[in-house]
């Protein structure tokens, strides 16, 4: 749950840094330093960007009466502003999901290493 937590505000504090990709390296920082189990990890890491993602989404659309997500849908002939929503939800949260995992998984086997 703190992973969760951190996850949603450390990424939501880059992204008026950083591009859409500096996710990736808070997701690689956090699932290292805390080190989840493997499927935990991933889970935590995609809810986290899911959650955070698509409810800016969702904001931005209720805040400019869905203009934006209605073009964008268009455009992507995808039919539905809302599901532009959850298309931006699941991108972030697999970059954030499999960042998390990898974080994990480089401190799973730096530790292995250290044991031989």
């Amino acid at each position: 749950m703190i992973l969760l937590i951190l996850l949603i505000i450390t990424a939501y504090l880059i992204n008026l840094v950083l591009p859409w990709w500096g996710i990736a390296i808070t997701g690689f920082v956090l699932g290292f330093q805390m080190k989840p189990s493997s499927g935990k990890a991933f889970g935590i890491g995609f809810l986290a960007l899911f959650l955070l993602w698509s409810g800016q989404a969702l904001y931005i659309h209720l805040a400019n009466d869905g203009i934006l997500s209605t073009r964008i849908a268009e455009m992507l002939r995808v039919g539905s502003p809302i599901l532009v929503i959850l298309i931006t939800g699941i991108v972030g949260g697999l970059v954030s999901g499999l960042a998390v995992l990898s974080g994990g998984l480089v401190k799973d086997s730096l530790k292995k290493e250290g044991k031989n």
